[in-house]
């Protein structure tokens, strides 16, 4: 099942994607956000809340808005693929591997949805890609074990994790280039957990005006998905909604030579197996 969150008309809705088009589950489901569905009750009976529904909107022309657009928490990976990991060393930076999950924290803010601009600060011109498999926590949890993490996941999407690089090398936290406004694209949808089996391996391609510039897999992950949720879990409380982004494998632009970044006018999109494409725009801040 894939579900989503958009704008309809002057207010935001969520709901499931039929086909080419999406029907609201809000009203249906007594929940206001999607975020509050994965938590709620209601989850349990997904299905036969969609059961003889039919779409009420077509996607196309759809105010997609990303998948959760206010979760409490977005805890980012990273250098969380070996391939990423030796690509850094090879670009001359001093990354030594962690015995823990090296962990940093996006705000809300900071995305944005697919089809709609990540938007490069006018004060850089090295605007960069990260094309990451996005995990949304459904049960929450503190000191959740590895062994039970896969039952708090609700789903999975994409993300473009828009990295203003030089920003994030101010100091040694990384936190600063990682949270400009409209530079996390999310999206288009999650497709809930129950579509992909724990652990299955998945190819991961992103693209840039056409072009591929990461191609990688899942398996790559120096830290699996249950690590990561049992880290985290151990320093927060995860709460249903939260989402966790699981790092990049190699061919970002900063670790390129010459150095490559996503400039205005660029399209860049993220395809994830399984999933779906992630489609946004550059544009400069106005």
């Amino acid at each position: 099942m894939k579900l989503l969150s958009y704008l309809n008309g002057n207010h935001e809705d969520w709901g499931v994607v039929l086909g080419d088009g999406v029907a609201s589950l809000a009203q249906r489901s007594g929940c206001a956000t999607l975020a509050e569905f994965v938590g709620s009750p209601a989850w349990e009976r997904r299905d036969a809340l969609v059961a003889g529904l039919q779409a009420e909107r077509p996607l196309a022309g759809l105010h997609y808005l990303p998948v959760i657009p206010r979760p409490e928490k977005i805890v980012c990976a990273v250098r969380n693929y070996m391939d990423h990991h030796q690509e850094v060393l090879a670009a001359g930076m001093q990354r030594e591997l962690s015995d823990f999950p090296p962990i940093f924290l996006r705000v809300w803010r900071s995305q944005t949805a697919h089809e709609a601009p990540i938007v490069r600060p006018r004060v850089s011109e090295s605007l960069d890609w990260e094309g990451e498999l996005a995990v949304i926590i459904g049960r929450g949890g503190r000191d959740i074990p590895e062994a039970q993490a896969w039952d708090h996941v609700a789903g999975y999407s994409v993300y473009n994790d828009g990295s203003v690089r030089e920003w994030q090398f101010h100091a040694k936290q990384i936190a600063s280039g990682k949270n400009f406004e409209s530079t996390g694209g999310f999206g288009p949808w999650m497709v809930t957990a129950d579509e992909i089996a724990p652990g299955r391996q998945l190819k991961l391609e992103t693209r840039l005006n056409g072009e591929t510039i990461q191609s990688s897999h899942t398996g790559h992950m120096i830290f699996p998905i249950p690590r990561l949720i049992a880290y985290a879990s151990t320093i927060f409380t995860l709460v249903p909604g939260d989402v966790i982004i699981t790092g990049t494998p190699a061919g970002v632009g900063w670790s390129r030579k010459p150095q490559r970044f996503m400039k205005h006018g660029d399209v860049c999109e993220v395809e994830i197996e399984a999933i779906g494409t992630l489609r946004n725009p550059i544009v400069d801040q106005a």
